[in-house]
């Protein structure tokens, strides 16, 4: 009997019942999160840096 189309049909269903890439989209999902929350963290800090040195600047001259 010829057994290829059981052995595709397992193959298949072993590929789509895979958690692995559902675990790589959420990792990506995370670092995206993380890239967002540092962004505009940096921007924050940015800015306050750049008002100290104004004011630094603003007492000298």
């Amino acid at each position: 009997m010829n057994r290829l189309p059981l052995k595709f049909y397992v193959a298949a269903r072993n590929f789509i019942d895979r958690e692995e890439a559902q675990d790589l989209v959420e990792y990506a999902l995370v670092v995206c999160l993380i890239a967002v929350v540092c962004i505009a963290g940096i921007n924050n800090l940015a800015t306050s840096i750049n008002t100290v040195f104004s004011n630094i600047d603003k007492k000298l001259f």
